[in-house]
């Protein structure tokens, strides 16, 4: 959520905003409602101003004026009564309007439509050279034993996946890799749930907008959560921090779902795009300060990038252009890790910049030095998102004879193997 104050002072910027992020949004219905709402307030403050300063003359009143005094009391009541529900209409109507616009992006960000136009930053490690033909994720899992998606299919329905064996242990320890490797470079530790209030996703800015892609547990007004930022990012909602406290830095691991309406093809194939799956996820509590919010934006995506190097993934950076970033974002780059089956770099860790647009939708403000209360700012990046990550880490370091390499990194978690499964070639 933008301020007001800024939105009214700025509407060129706003405009632009709204434009090159394709946001369906008229500002002009906006800036009316806001004015209309301000008179209104004006109207309330006038007549309940009149009505204190008629209050105070019926004492004094003889008693012939004091009806005439009395009635006109309870007629400015009435009034009064009548403009509440109109008011409270205004600000419900503004505020779901407000939720709508969008953070203004920052001034090197791209413009485009979609992900189309993604600008591609700088590729990173080599991309492997087999003396083989090699297999792809589904086929290395199914050789080895490692997955079982027709049976979990009929437990769990399409894009599920059970893993078995060494690739479950995999899993495992890449999670533990994340957050041991996270916690060394001084972020707290968070496991938590992906079972959030709706409110917590107004929070977070997925909604409005993203409601198709959301499960609701009917009954229980709960949601479940695509990512830990949700619950994270309302931990401290309404709360009033120190400045002495910021920054407040997560590495927090949990359950995450997302329904993926829309999406088909390879997208759905084997562990590429599964509605259940788990998380690690940076986040950061900042001043509200650019220059700092920008340091720690290029600190997340360097986790990130360290940790595929540790696993020994060539991956490429992509900054995200206008109509790709989501609406509350500063500023977005991807990371994209090389899948050799498919012979193309796919989308595995996303980093963004908020500013103070979630702080402001979750109430949560800090005292400066100086005493002032400010809104703080907000980051957020992938450490490691688990199946996905399989899909690249078992294509590219499969061996000729289908069995998988173990980065060094990765071997004290994996009992010290350097290569798992059973030769099946």
């Amino acid at each position: 959520m933008l301020d007001l104050r800024f939105i009214r002072e700025n509407p060129d910027a706003v405009r632009r905003a709204i434009q090159v992020k394709g946001t369906p949004l008229d500002l002009d219905e906006v800036l009316t409602l806001d004015r209309d709402l301000t008179a209104l307030k004006q109207r309330v403050e006038s007549l309940q101003a009149e009505r204190n300063a008629n209050a105070k003359l019926v004492p004094k009143a003889s008693a012939e004026d004091r009806p005439a005094l009395i009635q006109k009391g309870k007629d400015l009541g009435e009034e009064l009564k009548g403009l509440e529900p109109a008011l409270r209409a205004h600000e419900d109507q503004l505020r779901q309007l407000l939720l709508r616009v969008p953070q203004v992006p920052h001034a090197d960000v791209p413009v485009g439509a979609d992900d189309s136009e993604n600008v591609e930053l700088r590729r990173e490690g080599t991309l492997p050279e087999f003396n083989f033909q090699p297999w792809d994720q589904v086929e290395l899992l199914e050789k080895q034993g490692w997955a079982d998606f027709e049976r979990v299919a009929r437990v769990s329905g399409s894009r599920s996946y059970l893993l078995k064996g060494d690739a479950a242990l995999l899993e495992m320890a890449i999670q533990m890799f994340a957050m041991q490797f996270l916690a060394a470079r001084g972020f707290t530790p968070l496991s938590t749930t992906a079972l959030v209030r709706p409110e917590t996703l107004v929070n977070s800015g997925h909604f409005p907008g993203d409601e198709e892609s959301v499960y609701k547990m009917e009954g229980d007004e709960l949601m479940l959560a695509g990512t830990a930022e949700v619950p994270v990012n309302s931990l401290y909602a309404g709360e009033q921090l120190s400045h002495e406290q910021l920054p407040l830095t997560f590495a927090a691991i949990s359950g995450a779902f997302r329904r993926e309406a829309g999406s088909a093809g390879r997208d759905v194939r084997g562990l590429i795009r599964v509605h259940e799956f788990r998380k690690v996820e940076q986040y950061v509590l900042c001043r509200a300060d650019e220059q700092e919010g920008m340091q720690w934006f290029q600190t997340l995506l360097g986790n990130a990038e360290a940790l595929l190097q540790a696993l020994e993934l060539p991956y490429r950076v992509i900054q995200n252009c206008t109509g790709d970033m989501g609406a509350g974002k500063v500023l977005m780059y991807d990371i994209e890790t090389w899948v050799p089956s498919e012979e193309k770099y796919r989308e595995t860790h996303s980093c963004s910049y908020l500013g103070d647009w979630q702080a402001r939708r979750t109430g949560l403000r800090y005292r400066d030095e100086d005493g002032k209360l400010v809104y703080a700012h907000t980051l957020n990046n992938t450490g490691i998102a688990t199946p996905r990550i399989l899909v690249p880490f078992l294509e590219n370091h499969q061996q000729a004879d289908g069995t998988i390499r173990i980065p060094a990194a990765l071997q004290p978690l994996m009992g010290g193997r350097a290569v798992i499964g059973q030769p099946v070639r």
